[in-house]
């Protein structure tokens, strides 16, 4: 029985530990000097509750497939919900006409691609993920 305890908790302290770790990198255009954001700030620039940056240029937020384990991990992470809750969130304010989705782009590549081709763009990559050509900005 002790055994047990001990194996659990084990897996518990690396279910902890692997959920706390970052396995992305959020990237922003080359142009765009911030460093660094709080947890709410980003939630409210990939929700589209804050659409211009402080310079007042428009947020062009952009996501990885909702497939993408990456935009799993983003979710819980930065809105507190998954992927699926954040689709529907997507839905209700297309349906009601107050916003429409970020684009989805299948890969993390594509990802860099859109924000260095856009200056106002905000997005997300693995963490892996080389990302000359764009800045990376830190959760405070």
């Amino acid at each position: 029985m002790k055994r047990i305890y001990l194996i659990i908790s084990a897996l518990l302290f690396v279910g902890l530990f692997s959920a706390n770790s970052q396995s992305y990198k959020i990237i922003v255009n080359q142009s765009n000097s911030i460093g660094s954001i709080s947890i709410k700030e980003a939630s409210d620039l990939f929700l589209k509750k804050k659409t211009k940056w402080a310079n007042g240029s428009p947020v062009l937020p952009v996501d990885l497939s909702a497939s993408s384990k990456v935009r799993s991990d983003l979710s819980q992470y930065i809105h507190k919900k998954n992927t699926s809750a954040i689709r529907s969130y997507w839905q209700q304010a297309a349906f009601s006409g107050t916003a429409s989705a970020p684009p989805e782009k299948a890969s993390d590549n594509e990802v860099i691609e859109y924000v260095k081709k856009n200056p106002g763009a905000i997005g997300y990559v693995s963490e892996s993920a080389t990302t000359t050509g764009v800045n990376i900005v830190s959760i405070k």
